[in-house]
């Protein structure tokens, strides 16, 4: 199979074909058709990221959607020919940017219906994280107000969605030419980081994805939670911080599609890419000025 090697930390990124994995017990093989790309990716490429979990050469990438080809012994909820998307082994490497991956069965989950393959591969690890923040870690409650940073980015523009659809107040930042779009999105306030002050906000939960921001804005009793920082100490004495590392999850992705389905989530994508052209795709996410989420086309 065709895949995407990297041989040293900072170095190309090179198409290379590998010798194609068979699945394990437990495991299915994918056939993948498209490898989102996350700011994982390329600072696992730059070698901070979960650059630790990885080996050389190694293939980079997480979020996959596929065609499952084949299961190992013991696999119930799969069969060849279902169409599946997921966010295998993280944080260990999954390889997602090849033509084909293994994993546990319940790393996958069946892709939304309405969506294309590069649509579905574009959500599994950042609805996840939004998910997974939201609703396990901060048990959002409808009328709650929520404040997030960077929302108009890969999970920022999905835990906006997903945060309206339990019935919260929304307030995102965003440069001002994103406004429009995240007011789309469902958020109830848009605030231009760069002109306006959010720190007098009083909410329930700040979800901070830049990083290194304030809590000033978190009523007493509220809960921070830093994504990129992974903040685990306490940084007021009246207010909750929690670290958050996603995690594969059958369940939520399900929970994910169910909302897709409805209608109350969509996903954005800003620019997709031939495999071979990861690096150009690393390049352009870096700029930190991307809108959405950018995708790899496998088949």
């Amino acid at each position: 199979m065709r895949a995407i090697i990297q041989n040293e930390f900072g170095g190309p990124l090179t198409l290379t074909d590998v010798p194609k994995p068979a699945p394990l017990p437990t495991e299915v093989l994918v056939r993948v058709y498209a490898a989102g790309v996350n700011p994982v990716d390329w600072k696992t490429s730059a070698g901070s990221g979960m650059a630790g979990m990885q080996t050389f050469p190694f293939i980079n990438g997480w979020d996959v959607s596929g065609v499952v080809e084949e299961v190992g012994f013991g696999v119930t909820t799969l069969k060849p020919g279902d169409e599946v998307y997921g966010m295998p082994w993280f944080p260990r490497a999954a390889g997602a940017y090849a033509e084909h991956v293994t994993a546990p069965s319940r790393h996958f989950a069946k892709k939304p219906k309405s969506l294309t393959h590069v649509e579905a591969a574009a959500l599994p690890l950042a609805a996840l994280t939004a998910h997974q923040i939201l609703i396990d870690t901060a048990d959002l409650r409808k009328g709650q107000k929520v404040l997030i940073t960077a929302a108009a980015g890969g999970v920022g523009h999905l835990a906006v969605q997903i945060a309206k659809a339990h019935g919260a107040y929304v307030i995102g930042t965003a440069r001002e030419p994103k406004h429009a779009f995240l007011k789309d999105l469902g958020a109830d306030e848009v605030i231009d980081y760069t002109k306006g002050d959010y720190e007098g906000t009083d909410v329930d939960l700040f979800v901070d994805l830049v990083g290194g921001a304030s809590p000033a804005a978190v009523r007493p009793g509220g809960l921070f939670v830093g994504v990129p920082s992974g903040v685990d100490r306490p940084l007021r004495d009246d207010i909750r911080t929690s670290p958050i590392l996603v995690e594969p999850d059958r369940a939520g992705l399900e929970a994910i599609a169910a909302l897709v389905e409805s209608g109350e989530l969509r996903v954005h994508v800003d620019a997709t890419f031939p495999l071979e052209e990861a690096g150009k795709a690393h390049a352009l996410g870096g700029t930190g000025r991307t809108q959405g989420k950018i995708v790899l086309e496998t088949f």
